[in-house]
């Protein structure tokens, strides 16, 4: 005779046991209770998340119980150790074996201004870097960076090509990893961000040295995050982003800080007010009319607007200082 599980009863599918229970203890005693995890075991955890060995239940209760306490230091530290061994690496083209790649995460879009990280990118390509582009649409209703980069003729790779000095090469982030993908699109189900929105913005997805340009969203996070590139030693530039992209903001300067293998280098403040000569930005922030401007700009017609400029300058000399 079956029966039947009463109310209090957990079951799981896949009968998967609760592998991350014991730091979910830790981690989910609220704002105030929670003790933080220490780097190797912030790299077990998400290493066991990405590896699909936890169930569906743990995945969330991981999720809102870091989005409640925050992450640590240490914490996205071991996330991001857990997750640079697991990536499928993009490799350079041996031509540019003292050219650095240049990394730009793109994953918010745009909703009222022209997304403009694809002109970024290819002005970086001009200057004869090798550029990677990384993401995927992670909200509704707004135009994304692949959006902008198809209608220039650039479409997301699936196959491991190396990328060339003056290539732009974009590459979803299921092809990074799949689980870091599903563990984005948890936020379409429960509605808040968890750490991997954070992280894929801190990924050095490329084979031999390389210059990540990265963006933060609200003011707390310029000091966490690169608080994290410090700690990694990276060589990154980390400004606050137009609509959370990585491209400066084309009406104002905004505050870029330029770390050089782990040592804060340079640092321009945020301009108060707009430029005294405002660029002429199209109206509409659809696709087909943000990629129309980019080929004017590209072409001379139009300048390029003096924030992004400058963002260039300064990634330059970044990349430059990574070069023997």
């Amino acid at each position: 005779m079956t029966t039947e599980p009463t109310r209090n009863d957990v079951t799981f599918a896949d009968n998967r046991t609760m592998a991350i229970g014991h730091y979910i203890k830790e981690i989910g005693r609220g704002k105030d209770g929670a003790r933080p995890l220490t780097r190797d075991q912030a790299a077990d955890l998400f290493g066991q998340i990405l590896d699909g060995k936890v169930s569906d239940l743990e995945i969330g209760a991981f999720c809102l119980a870091m989005r409640i306490k925050g992450e640590t230091t240490d914490e996205m530290c071991g996330f991001l150790d857990a997750t640079q061994h697991r990536l499928n690496k993009i490799r350079i083209s041996p031509t540019s074996a003292t050219c650095p790649a240049i990394v730009i995460p793109t994953y918010n879009g745009a909703r009222k201004l022209p997304v403009l990280t694809p002109l970024l990118a290819l002005l970086l390509a001009g200057k004869g870097f090798p550029v990677l582009m990384h993401g995927t649409p992670t909200e509704d209703q707004r135009v994304f960076t692949a959006d902008v980069l198809g209608a220039l003729g650039i479409h997301p790779r699936e196959a491991n090509a190396p990328v060339a000095p003056g290539e732009v090469a974009f590459v979803s982030t299921e092809h990074l990893h799949q689980g870091l993908k599903q563990l984005l699109d948890v936020r379409r189900i429960v509605k808040l961000r968890n750490p991997a929105h954070s992280l894929v913005k801190l990924l050095l997805p490329c084979e031999g040295p390389q210059v990540l340009i990265t963006s933060y969203t609200h003011p707390e996070y310029a000091l966490s995050m690169e608080s994290v590139l410090v700690a990694r030693q990276c060589t990154a530039m980390l400004l606050r982003g137009t609509e959370g992209e990585p491209v400066a903001d084309a009406r104002r300067t905004p505050a870029m800080r330029c770390i050089s293998k782990g040592q804060i280098a340079t640092a321009n403040e945020h301009q108060s007010g707009p430029l005294q000569a405002l660029p002429e930005l199209p109206n509409q922030c659809d696709a087909s009319t943000t990629a129309h401007y980019i080929k004017q700009v590209l072409q001379g017609i139009l300048p390029v607007p003096e924030p992004i400029a400058l963002q260039v300058e300064r990634a330059v000399q970044l990349a430059e200082s990574l070069e023997p």
